[in-house]
């Protein structure tokens, strides 16, 4: 029988779904709710044969100027039972072109780069594209592990670090809505030191509000001050890290292992099985996740369905969009610390 696709309007069911398929937490409804709440909309569709939930996927879409009318994103998924990936993701591509016009579907889906299921894109209608959004290779711990596994498993450095930390007068815990703002003025200084562009406050407040217990913020406090914290989401099976920062008080106290070891026993408690470090480059913050583990991960990467006949232009243009959109958040972010000084001088 052919596959049908119908919007999901409940809540519940749908993260419920999510979590039965195995799904990342970033197709869970409150993501989608937090993306619909700063300039994009959500649809979330169930893939269904004969009544019988095949798939699922989580859609965030971006208006565009006419003619491209939008770009449609499937973040970290879609959600499928094993060997009918290729299946459900044309069925989500034939109703986004149907239903939102779009210029192009675009998925990074959280399967193994060796997988089956990414092993079937090429050839199928999909094409590998540069534009990344979430970056494909990556460390993901398995916490089915014991606690001896993992740490045996990382570099002498980590585990003396986390010795040396956990040592420290530090109140290591999760934190409070009230305490977000502390963690935030952390993640502030840390994108200025590092370079990178943040959103606004509102943006992490209803991330926050939206995913609720699935979106655990740790912090390690010296005295009433935030050193560090480490911002996580969660599905019923995967651990995906968001945010973090440190201060430079918290980097001489190795804050940072004590504060990660924690919330990877957090995690470990509530029976996740995987915990995805959320992407390695070549910088510091990649040396220090890479110390975690003896490996490395690689998932399926970016891949866009073109579904229009203007798919080339979008192509061309969108890095460039992706770039300008890049600089004015950092730009944005260094100026909400000079705009706070002119509040404290009453100006």
């Amino acid at each position: 029988m052919s596959l049908s696709v119908s919007p999901c309007l409940d809540r519940a069911l749908w993260d419920a779904t999510v979590d039965e398929l195995a799904g990342h937490p970033q197709q869970l409804w409150g993501w989608g709710e937090t993306k619909a709440d700063h300039g994009w909309s959500a649809d979330r569709v169930l893939v269904t044969e004969d009544g019988e939930v095949v798939g699922a996927a989580q859609v965030v879409l971006k208006s565009l100027p006419w003619p491209m009318r939008s770009l449609a994103y499937i973040p970290r998924g879609p959600q499928v039972i094993q060997g009918r990936a290729t299946e459900v993701l044309d069925a989500v591509a034939e109703y986004v072109r149907t239903t939102h016009h779009s210029v192009a579907l675009s998925i990074e889906p959280d399967w193994d780069a060796a997988s089956d299921e990414a092993r079937a894109l090429p050839g199928s209608g999909w094409r590998a594209s540069t534009s990344t959004i979430l970056i494909p290779r990556t460390l993901i711990l398995d916490l089915r592990r014991s606690d001896d596994q993992l740490l045996a498993g990382m570099s002498k450095k980590h585990r003396q670090y986390i010795r040396k930390s956990g040592r420290e007068e530090l109140d290591i815990r999760r934190v409070e809505r009230s305490e977000l703002p502390a963690c935030l003025d952390v993640y502030r200084v840390t994108a200025e030191r590092a370079g990178f562009g943040i959103h606004e406050d509102t943006y992490y407040l209803d991330i926050f509000d939206n995913l609720g217990d699935a979106s655990p913020v740790y912090a390690a406090f010296q005295g009433a001050d935030v050193v560090a914290f480490l911002w996580l989401s969660t599905s019923r099976a995967t651990c995906f890290e968001l945010y973090g920062g440190m201060t430079d008080q918290g980097e001489r106290l190795r804050a940072n292992y004590a504060l990660k070891w924690l919330a990877i026993g957090e995690m470990k408690a509530r029976g996740v099985t995987r915990y995805d470090f959320n992407g390695l480059l070549n910088d510091g913050v990649s040396r220090f996740k890479m110390g975690w583990a003896d490996h490395e991960d690689l998932l399926a990467g970016t891949w866009d369905r073109p579904l229009s006949s203007i798919y080339p232009l979008f192509s061309r243009l969108l890095p460039l969009a992706r770039r300008g959109m890049q600089q004015a958040r950092r730009q944005a972010a260094r100026a909400v610390p000079a705009l706070r000084g002119l509040r404290r001088r009453g100006v």
